[in-house]
């Protein structure tokens, strides 16, 4: 099955406060608005696997009973809270996926991505 899914997604402080809880990646530049500010960002980055993960059940979402066998990711570039990104899975399900994310403000890339999947 060929897929394109895309969706637009503006991440918020709790979700990276949450993801670093689950995680354990409590990284100041996740989780410290304050730090962030003094910082070369200014506001916190989120996590580069909180981007996968929303990705990842964008794939769920249309076939459940997905699982991956290897992906290759990388995140270029910072995606901040409150600015929005555009998400993006396509390809061939099973197969291989590419998976993306860009800042909506800029067109950046944050998230670079392929994953085989299977059923």
């Amino acid at each position: 099955m060929k897929l394109d899914l895309r969706a637009r997604w503006i991440p918020v402080q709790a979700e990276f406060d949450r993801f670093a809880e689950l995680s354990g990646d409590n990284n100041p530049i996740h989780v410290d608005p304050l730090f962030s500010a003094q910082g070369g960002f200014g506001l916190t980055a989120a996590h580069g696997m909180l981007i996968y993960a929303r990705l990842w059940a964008m794939l769920q979402g249309k076939k459940p009973t997905l699982r991956h066998l290897h992906q290759s990711i990388i995140f270029p570039n910072p995606a901040f809270a409150g600015e929005p990104l555009d998400l993006r899975v396509a390809g061939d399900v099973p197969g291989e996926t590419t998976l993306g994310a860009v800042r909506v403000a800029d067109g950046v890339a944050v998230f670079l991505g392929v994953a085989e999947v299977i059923c």
